[in-house]
Order: structure tokens, then C-alpha cells, then sequence
């Protein structure tokens, strides 16, 4: 029986993790798909919180992966820290077997421990909606991507103690890495 082991990533994953959001993401027209670069930026980043760079080794392998890293939402009256999901990715020879949603689920649920309030993503609607994510618009969150409807999106994770406020809502400020993407 092979055996599947979500945990954060370690050193010795980048390699693989390259490999992976290299296959996942290939496109004839790129050498290197912008997604590698852009992981290997916000690794290198304030943005970077390496409890939530979540690998899936199935079978002994890094086949999977999703990442968290740091954003700001600004208000009127403050910014408040969010969290960016993505690149999530999956071998595409590991691809429909639930691993991608293992990782994220992953991802997710370390945020919660850590207390996070918040999460956006830009991605497929259909998929995003199994982990409770919905369109980020109409909770008031703006950015680069939300004219685009559906695929701008957010999740509510629950509060880490009952005297926590409502989850923050405004602009949503990506570090300079989102941008090359």
C-alpha cells in the first residue's frame, strides 16, 4: 500500500517541488513556467511562512504541493494580515487521485492552527468551492484580479477564539512576486 504524507517542506524538497510546479504548469511557449520563480521569490520573501509551504510525498515522492504565503488587506482604517493560496500543484502522473485536495486541505488546516483569518485565491471556482472558498467581491475584497469574477475568490477560516472580530475586508496588497506571474 503506498503511503501519502502531507507536511510543510524542508530543504531538501526544493528540488522536487521544482520538478513538480514545472510539469504541473508546463507550457510550450516558457522554458520554465513563471510559477517556479515565483515560489523560489516569495521563499526568499517576508511574504514567506514556511509552516504553510505544504508538500504531498506519496509512495516516498514530493508529488504535490500548495503554498500560503503572507498578504495585506487594506482598509480605510488599518491593513490586516491574509494569506495567498497558490501555486498549488500536483505531478501530472499523480494528477485525479485526491491529491490536490489532500495538500491544500493540508495547507488550510495548519492556517487554522496558526489562527489565520483569511484566505484568497485566483482559480477554478469548481474546484475551490469544496474547500468552502466563495467569490472574494462580494466579501469586499479587491484586487489586481478581482474584475474577474468567479475565479477571485476567499475563504473564512474559523476564529481562533470566540472574541475575534469579522474577517477583514479592502484591498488586498500581493507582494511584488505576484506580479511577474
Amino acid at each position: 500500500m503506498t503511503t501519502l504524507r502531507l507536511r510543510p517542506e524542508d530543504p531538501a524538497d526544493i528540488g522536487p517541488i521544482h520538478r513538480v510546479l514545472a510539469a504541473a504548469f508546463a507550457r510550450p511557449d516558457v522554458a520554465t513556467p513563471p510559477e517556479v520563480g515565483l515560489v523560489d521569490e516569495l521563499r526568499g520573501s517576508d511574504a514567506w511562512l514556511p509552516e504553510l509551504a505544504m508538500v504531498a510525498e506519496y509512495g516516498g515522492e514530493v508529488v504535490g504541493y500548495a503554498l500560503l504565503t503572507r498578504v495585506r488587506v487594506r482598509s480605510d482604517e488599518h491593513t490586516a494580515p491574509a494569506l495567498a493560496l497558490g501555486p498549488v500543484a500536483v505531478a501530472p502522473h499523480r494528477q485525479r487521485i485526491g491529491l490536490g485536495t489532500a495538500v491544500v486541505q493540508a495547507a488550510l488546516d495548519a492556517a487554522t492552527e496558526l489562527g489565520e483569518r483569511l484566505v484568497v485565491v485566483l482559480g477554478a471556482p469548481a474546484y475551490y468551492r469544496r474547500f468552502g472558498f466563495a467569490r472574494g467581491d462580494r466579501m469586499g475584497l479587491t484586487s489586481p484580479w478581482s474584475g474577474l469574477g468567479e475565479p477571485w475568490q476567499a475563504l473564512v477560516l474559523p476564529p481562533a477564539s470566540s472574541g475575534d472580530g469579522p474577517p477583514p475586508t479592502g484591498e488586498v496588497l500581493f507582494p511584488a512576486a505576484w506580479s511577474r506571474v
